[in-house]
């Protein structure tokens, strides 16, 4: 693959361990030392790169782009086929075979087994479960009154061991801390990993949800974030229903995406406080100096920006410009990194880094590493991809009969290419927006018509990186292939994806 830097690792210093921890949705625009607090000590001691990108605006092919080294329509899994084949090498394939121990924590129904994200690991733990089980119990979680709750106990108690589901329950409703979607259980769960492990080099990955929807913080953190006169509970009450909000089917007024967006900071300032305890944790254990700690975003997030809710449909660069920062090894007191950069490099990189060169990754990867010694070129541009519509459009015309028009022209794949100064996207249907980005940082303003130039230029950038946009690139079988258990739909649901 021709973003390949095709180099083997060298003879640089290395960890031991490395960390990956993705904070689920979060944006780059919303990252500052009011709101993430410990993640700009991490950067101030660490190498904090400004112009990060996802591969793709929402988990599945984002995850799938991390793990591999590759852009979606290379690895294939998106919104038209759900999993992640075993022809691809993955990040923790990778450490695995080369000694390293590999546990990952999802919080994130995507990021299982089910869908392919188990091989590699050691072991991977279902943050969202108390006790470790293939019977979801989220649906007792999502009730909004007792009586949905008891409905759905009574509904899936005996869906696998009822002991173990009764305890699932007894958590979630009356031991999980208010406001907590799994961060604070995984940081737990993590210390007292650390705690009982062996001496092995280890490779942990980790993935907090609590940014995304629904947005629910705790009272003491959404305080310092809603606008002016606003109350917990009148925050509390805004409908978080993204399809919905999409298809028309409800309003959300300026003031509301005003609030919504001071929980949504204060979702990420909870997490901050995770990636706190994490370090702690780290330090305690005595595996702090020898990690590479890693945190980043998979994708963003639109509250209100661009008359959109969530993550969906579209390439702006409020869904993939995402945080990344490294600290450790030749990541400390590296300053600030301006070069464009993507999370596909992350593999290329955590293993340089590790001094494990792995060839199968490393063929297949269109990374390239970051590491301060590399021999790997910068990048001149960075490119994204919308694959499939996620939910499709038959399943939003199944939901809400009629859809508008606007919604309607979302069924298309996109592609995006982004320099400093331009972002080209590009559609299968012919739809295409150009921007300059030193004059319209939030792409606001078309302007292919006046710089014909400049597209040519840019769609030049895509065809050489990628088969021309009329030609299929997305898995005939369609998401038959994969069959999503009910308590997985229930709570993929409930984070706005089906």
């Amino acid at each position: 693959m021709d973003d390949s830097n095709g180099s083997e690792s060298t003879s640089h210093s290395n960890v031991r361990n490395v960390v990956l921890v993705v904070l689920d949705t979060a944006r780059a625009k919303s990252i500052d030392k009011r709101t993430t607090p410990s993640l700009s000590r991490l950067a101030a001691e660490g190498t904090a790169f400004d112009n990060a990108f996802a591969a793709a605006p929402w988990t599945l092919p984002s995850h799938a782009s991390m793990f591999t080294g590759t852009y979606p329509s290379e690895h294939g899994t998106h919104g038209d086929h759900l999993f992640l084949e075993d022809d691809l090498r993955t990040l923790p394939e990778a450490f695995a075979e080369n000694g390293v121990q590999t546990v990952g924590v999802s919080n994130n129904t995507w990021i299982t087994e089910e869908f392919g994200f188990d091989r590699g690991f050691d072991e991977l733990r279902k943050g969202w479960q108390y006790v470790q089980s293939d019977a979801d119990m989220g649906a007792v979680v999502r009730g909004e009154d007792l009586r949905e709750k008891l409905v759905a106990t009574r509904e899936r108690l005996f869906d696998g061991n009822p002991v173990v589901n009764a305890a699932n329950i007894l958590y979630s409703e009356v031991v999980q801390p208010a406001g907590d979607d799994g961060s604070d259980r995984s940081t737990t769960w993590i210390r007292n990993w650390l705690a009982e492990r062996g001496d092995d080099p280890f490779f942990l990955f980790c993935n907090f949800i609590e940014p995304h929807v629904e947005y629910d913080p705790p009272r003491e953190y959404a305080a310092e974030f809603l606008p002016d006169g606003a109350s917990y509970e009148e925050a509390a009450s805004i409908r978080q229903d993204p399809r919905a909000y999409d298809c028309e089917d409800y309003d959300i007024s300026g003031r509301e995406f005003a609030m919504l967006r001071g929980f949504y900071r204060a979702e990420l300032a909870y997490v901050d406080d995770q990636i706190a305890a994490l370090r702690s944790t780290l330090e305690e254990a005595g595996e702090w100096e020898d990690t590479l700690f890693v945190v980043c975003g998979d994708h963003g997030e639109h509250v209100g920006e661009h008359g959109f809710f969530g993550h969906q449909y579209n390439l702006y660069d409020t869904l993939i410009n995402v945080p990344l920062v490294l600290h450790g090894g030749p990541f400390t007191d590296g300053g600030t990194r301006r070069e464009l950069v993507q999370l596909i490099d992350l593999p290329d990189t955590l293993l340089e880094t590790a001094g494990i060169d792995d060839p199968k990754l490393r063929e297949q990867s269109a990374g390239r590493s970051l590491h301060p010694e590399s021999d790997a070129e910068r990048r001149e541009v960075v490119f994204a991809e919308y694959a499939a519509p996620q939910p499709s459009i038959e399943r939003l015309e199944a939901r809400f009969g009629e859809i508008p028009d606007r919604v309607r022209e979302y069924d298309r794949r996109l592609r995006a290419v982004r320099t400093r100064e331009y972002k080209y996207v590009r559609g299968d249907d012919g739809f295409e927006r150009l921007h300059h980005l030193e004059t319209d940082p939030r792409e606001r303003t078309d302007v292919s018509d006046a710089q014909p130039d400049v597209v040519e230029r840019m769609r030049d950038h895509l065809e050489r990186r990628f088969e021309p946009l009329t030609e299929s690139d997305t898995d005939e079988a369609g998401t038959d292939d994969v069959e999503i258990r009910d308590g997985t739909k229930d709570r993929l649901a409930d984070l706005g994806y089906l």
